[in-house]
């Protein structure tokens, strides 16, 4: 599938999306927005891919909206940005609730939507000098659509210090959050992701993906509300031709069939 804004690549059972706009750092327009939303319904009805990594061409990950996007909204009227909005909102959910595996390799800086991206990542690998940020602020809007997702990562205390201010942080203070998963120096970002792409090989695919959507159904509810829900969600997949492989591999001593990982 061509694109404006994203360049994809196929390696095996692994895609490989770069945000691809280097000359405004990588920055959300209409287009990249609607692109991600595309690419996002093309993954959900691929069977052949089991992981995605999400990165940045040139200097920066993504410094979030396009100025020349967040000017043309001056001119917006409030249906119209509200119609601008749910664009967005849409684009952040269908990432959020890809079945597969997604992992951001963040250089550089996240800031803005840029950071409400690394938040939809199940993993995020950040290389020790990126710089993230809720932003919006600054600029007297709000980090209102990625708020969800940033919330359910970095929870409420956090997000009272760095929504209402707006300040950058590093990596380390992303990891101490939860926004980041591991901080590495930029020379190993390619090794790290590539552990984590071998970790979710190793693993059956529809485990994780109903493991994955299993997460926010439980999230919000205290274990004796939610123990119907997971008591069947684990019955499901021992009883499924996954579940029962995984199974007999373990007790045989051998790799279950679908275990794609590579010997490191």
């Amino acid at each position: 599938m061509p694109f404006q804004t994203l360049l994809t690549r196929r390696e095996g059972v692994i895609e490989h999306l770069t945000l691809n706009r280097p000359d405004v750092r990588n920055a959300f327009n209409e287009t990249m927005i609607a692109e991600l939303t595309q690419w996002a319904a093309a993954m959900n009805a691929d069977d052949d891919v089991r992981v995605a990594v999400v990165a940045g061409a040139g200097k920066v990950f993504s410094a979030g909206a396009d100025i020349a996007w967040m000017a043309n909204a001056l001119n917006y009227t409030h249906d119209e940005n509200v119609q601008d909005a749910n664009a967005a909102a849409r684009m952040f959910a269908a990432l959020d609730t890809l079945p597969i595996p997604l992992i951001g390799r963040i250089h550089a800086a996240a800031l803005g939507g840029g950071s409400g991206l690394a938040a939809v990542c199940d993993v995020v690998v950040a290389d020790e000098g990126a710089v993230f940020g809720f932003t919006e602020v600054k600029l007297g809007i709000l980090p209102a659509v990625i708020s969800p997702y940033a919330l359910a990562k970095i929870g409420r205390s956090a997000a009272r210090e760095l929504f209402l201010t707006g300040m950058r942080f590093d990596a380390a203070r992303a990891k101490d959050i939860g926004l980041a998963h591991a901080v590495v120096p930029a020379a190993e970002l390619d090794a790290k992701v590539g552990f984590y792409v071998n970790e979710f090989l190793s693993a059956g695919p529809d485990a994780i993906s109903r493991a994955k959507a299993l997460i926010p159904r439980v999230w919000a509810r205290g274990a004796s509300d939610a123990a119907g829900l997971t008591s069947e969600a684990i019955a499901a997949q021992r009883v499924s031709g996954e579940g029962q492989e995984g199974l007999r591999a373990f007790l045989e001593k051998r790799k279950a069939s679908w275990d794609a990982s590579r010997k490191s």
